[in-house]
């Protein structure tokens, strides 16, 4: 029998539970006895992080971009099957409730993509804004740090490809809409539930499906390039709907579609099980079982050129009625036209002199 379910998660929280970092020796289990019910909720707390480099370069096959921008480490969005959590560990803490509530803020960002941007090594090419954690979480209606990055990107006419949950992403508008005039800009809205009672519960700082359907209509009327993301497909919980948000998305104006099954790698594993046993337990057997057939047996599958996609014919199931409803929705109909063609240096650096003191540039 699977281990009972403790108290429920914290107002707002996907996660309930802490589970332990996988880089940290001693962990810390709470008395479920001792816990206060009328204690105040965790505070989310907002860290300063400096770097010196904001564009993270990726080289695998499994994600449709190589170069990402991610404003914030953390989300306060709270969706329990967020393949990100585990990247907290690597800061000694967890990828439960201290993902959410703890947010590391790379306030320098904008000043360090203009850097990017004005070297001449860069080499135009979309820029996927954000690659791990949500670019327009809550604190971003404060902070605008996604913004500033895409005024900088306006001003060079650097592509970027936007994926996002919440609808904050109109406030930016005017930006997106003057980069779409060079083709420089796609924004794809993640949808992974209509129903409103499941999304709340299963993402809970999100804004609604229903607001990110009248997100992508605004955007396309402004000539901004469109799509939806089905992710995760959630096996037994969500799969159902597949057809009901590409039809939905579709009729919003969007053109392009993609889909990833659930996957639970890590500490996400340890996090999603327990929602799915306090939130769904009459189905939790179905859905785990039904992962465990896509990734070989467990949980997630973490190989190139399986762990995004999954195996066996429920997965390839999943992948032929995906296609079939994009053809009826006239989705994916041809390539995403996103291009640097336009990409300007408004300051560019001087030339460099030759070598041998010629005074001829080089």
């Amino acid at each position: 029998m699977p281990p009972a379910p403790g108290p429920p998660a914290p107002r707002g929280r996907g996660a309930a539970i802490d589970p332990p970092s996988r880089f940290e020796p001693l962990h810390v289990e709470p008395d479920p006895d001792a816990v206060d019910p009328d204690a105040p909720p965790r505070p989310t707390r907002f860290f300063r992080e400096a770097t010196r480099r904001v564009l993270t370069h990726n080289a695998s096959a499994d994600v449709g971009f190589a170069v990402s921008l991610n404003p914030y480490r953390g989300c306060e969005h709270g969706c329990a099957y967020c393949y990100a959590r585990p990247t907290h560990e690597y800061f000694g803490l967890s990828a439960g409730l201290d993902f959410e509530t703890t947010i590391f803020v790379k306030t320098d960002a904008p000043q360090r993509l203009r850097q990017a941007l004005q070297s001449l090594r860069w080499r135009p090419q979309p820029i996927a804004l954000s690659g791990v954690t949500d670019p327009y979480q809550p604190v971003e209606r404060r902070l605008r740090l996604t913004r500033a990055c895409l005024e900088v990107c306006a001003e060079f006419r650097q592509p970027v490809v936007v994926v996002t949950k919440n609808a904050l992403v109109l406030r930016d508008l005017d930006l997106l809409a003057e980069l779409a005039r060079h083709g420089a800009a796609a924004v794809f809205l993640s949808v992974t539930t209509l129903r409103e009672g499941l999304r709340r519960r299963l993402e809970p700082r999100t804004t609604t499906a229903a607001r990110r359907l009248e997100a992508m209509r605004a955007l396309a009327a402004a000539g901004v390039l469109v799509g939806v993301m089905v992710a995760p497909v959630i096996p037994g919980l969500t799969d159902e709907e597949m057809g009901s948000i590409l039809a939905a998305a579709a009729a919003a104006g969007a053109r392009w579609a993609g889909m990833v099954p659930l996957r639970l790698p890590g500490a996400v594993a340890p996090v999603f099980v327990d929602w799915l046993r306090r939130n769904e337990p009459d189905r939790a057997h179905r859905v785990l079982a039904r992962v465990r057939a896509m990734r070989g047996g467990r949980l997630n599958d973490p190989r190139f050129g399986h762990r995004m996609r999954g195996q066996g014919v429920y997965a390839d199931t999943l992948y032929a009625l995906f296609r079939t409803l994009c053809r009826r929705h006239h989705l994916n109909a041809a390539p995403l036209p996103v291009s640097a063609a336009a990409f300007r240096r408004p300051n560019p650096p001087p030339p460099q002199l030759d070598l041998f003191g010629t005074g001829g540039a080089t």
